[in-house]
């Protein structure tokens, strides 16, 4: 199984910084209304930014998103002044789509075990938790003991085995709306530990991580499908508690 191991600071480092075209601001966004033709290539942009960071992470350079998009860098480039606001474009959508999906469980489902195992579901189908930025899952050292259970998270960072810290969920709160990710999931955590159907050691940051995992990349469709539907079987049943 793939982790999104995205190089967040690389992605940044290597987004070689060009002028907004005409119209448009610096973070990406635009003051005048783009013509059909360039929002069709915005779209295909983005279209093809999703699926090249969600197979290979953020560390993937423009050129592949401008392929997949079949055009040229620099119309990549004159939509995205740089890698970064594309890079934080796509994780602050899937973050937000990630929260839209958390609070239709939350509000739709009246059974706890339901309301998380269709968020997990429909997360997981979507794709959006391989392009969660890495400030949501860290990997470090020590401090794991002064968290709320439910504001643990993973640093997204290869460390030396056994050197494990879960960072708080203030460290979240400036990367593009994670921080009312975590307080939603955060509640069909609780809900669902509270009913006695989740394990009593399983936190928010568990959950992150089921998402962000995906099924080997198979050839075929259908068995890509079977397997990472297979896969989420296996995960849940690992989340939820047993009788004693």
């Amino acid at each position: 199984m793939h982790v999104q191991d995205s190089r967040w600071s690389s992605a940044v480092a290597s987004g070689a910084t060009m002028s907004a075209a005409s119209g448009g601001r610096p973070d990406g966004t635009r003051t005048t209304p783009l013509r059909v033709d360039a929002q069709r290539n915005l779209e295909h942009v983005l279209r093809a930014a999703r699926e090249v960071f969600g197979e290979l992470g953020y560390g993937a350079p423009m050129e592949d998103v401008a392929r997949r998009a079949r055009v040229g860098v620099g119309t990549v480039y004159r939509r995205f002044p740089s890698k970064d606001v594309l890079v934080r474009r796509i994780a602050e959508e899937e973050t937000s789509r990630l929260t839209e999906q958390a609070r239709a469980a939350l509000g739709q489902e009246d059974e706890p075990w339901s309301a998380l195992s269709r968020f997990l579901r429909t997360s997981v189908a979507s794709g959006a938790g391989r392009l969660l930025p890495p400030q949501v899952l860290r990997v470090g050292v020590g401090e794991e003991r002064e968290l709320p259970e439910h504001a643990r998270l993973p640093q997204q960072r290869t460390q030396p085995a056994g050197e494990l810290r879960l960072v708080s969920e203030q460290r979240a709160e400036d990367d593009g709306g994670a921080a009312e990710l975590l307080d939603v999931v955060g509640q069909l955590v609780e809900r669902a530990r509270a009913a006695g159907e989740l394990r009593a050691d399983v936190s928010v940051s568990d959950v992150l991580l089921v998402i962000a995992t995906p099924a080997p990349s198979l050839p075929d469709a259908a068995q890509q499908a079977a397997a990472s539907a297979r896969l989420l079987d296996i995960l849940l049943e690992g989340l939820r508690s047993r009788p004693s």
